[in-house]
């Protein structure tokens, strides 16, 4: 079943170039989010929210993981689902928990992040990934 996850779709030259684009755009804009965050925990600041109730440290180094790490994934294209899936719920927490009770200003580029990896997650990684000659 995880092999079926992971297996790229069969998609058409143009919308894997699209799916490429999308996928090292907003992933390349996410990474920063993350190594600052990464900074900020080396550093020892680990005043974070906890929306998860795990502890803040935790919950630190989930949405650096998932800001960072998967965003690294996306751009080359490796294990692009489940990157794209981690990523979503990272952004449906900020969104909808974090600044839940927030304008919709504060909430708009989770929300603009959540839709680029929904859509990634949906499509796949497409031709131009290292899954596409992985897991042919």
């Amino acid at each position: 079943m995880l092999k079926k996850f992971l297996k790229p779709t069969n998609l058409s030259n143009q919308v894997s170039l699209a799916v490429f684009i999308l996928r090292l755009g907003f992933a390349l804009l996410l990474i920063p989010h993350g190594y600052n965050k990464l900074q900020s925990f080396l550093a020892g600041d680990h005043d974070f929210p906890d929306p998860l109730h795990v502890s803040p440290v935790v919950s630190q180094v989930l949405t650096i993981t998932a800001e960072l790490v998967c965003s690294i994934f996306l751009v080359i294209g490796l294990f692009t689902r489940i990157a794209a899936l981690i990523l979503v719920v990272c952004m449906l927490i900020i969104a909808f928990v974090i600044h839940g009770n927030d304008p919709f200003g504060d909430k708009e580029q989770a929300i603009l992040y959540l839709v680029s990896f929904i859509s990634i997650l949906l499509t796949g990684p497409g031709k131009y990934s290292l899954d596409a000659r992985l897991f042919k």
